[in-house]
């Protein structure tokens, strides 16, 4: 399962990594001040999930359109209608921005 490790996007897909598109960003309902950033795989297969405190979120930690996560930090989604939804917001988020954009 995808888990919070500091992966970064160097704008190219590395070798040893997948390309995810971020296509949620919400907020814990278990804890204050935290924001979960769930990026995926074009085709919605695979998912790479963030958590983050919104300080950290202040503090020159940008959220880019996409990173490239280590395979062993990627899930599978197994829900027919969320890897649909996962798969239209990459292939969204891939057609309208550039890797390392700020969001």
């Amino acid at each position: 399962m995808g888990n919070d490790t500091d992966e970064t996007d160097t704008g190219d897909a590395d070798p040893d990594g997948t390309r995810v598109w971020l296509v949620e960003r919400t907020y814990s309902d278990d804890e204050q001040n935290l924001i979960i950033l769930v990026y995926a795989t074009p085709d919605g297969r695979q998912y790479f999930r963030k958590e983050r405190a919104l300080p950290s979120l202040e503090a020159a930690r940008e959220t880019t359109a996409a990173v490239t996560a280590a395979p062993e930090n990627l899930g599978s989604v197994d829900d027919p209608d969320l890897r649909e939804r996962y798969a239209t917001e990459a292939t969204r988020m891939a057609a309208e921005h550039e890797p390392d954009d700020v969001l």
